[in-house]
């Protein structure tokens, strides 16, 4: 993800800003994704596996990353509270 992009996106939510995930982050999500799925925002369940991620500064939700495109739709974020071995730092 090109720096000067992340510079610029915001979370929809929290209008803080975003960050790439981590390689155990992106990885503790694909664990529970894989197990049970994730649920989106609106409720949607989350099935298949992310490519990437932003993580929203406040550490709440993650926007995912579809071929290079973030996905910053508020009802598509993905909350992060509960997942099992998702500690963001």
């Amino acid at each position: 993800m090109d720096s000067r992009l992340l510079d610029i996106l915001r979370c929809p939510v929290s209008k803080g800003a975003v960050r790439a995930l981590r390689r155990d982050e992106l990885d503790a999500l694909n664990r529970a994704i894989a197990a049970d799925g994730l649920a989106t925002a609106d409720g949607q369940v989350r099935r298949q596996p992310l490519q990437a991620g932003l993580l929203a500064a406040d550490g709440q939700r993650v926007y995912r990353i579809d071929d290079g495109i973030p996905v910053m739709l508020a009802d598509q974020a993905i909350p992060v509270a509960g997942v099992a071995g998702f500690v963001a730092g």
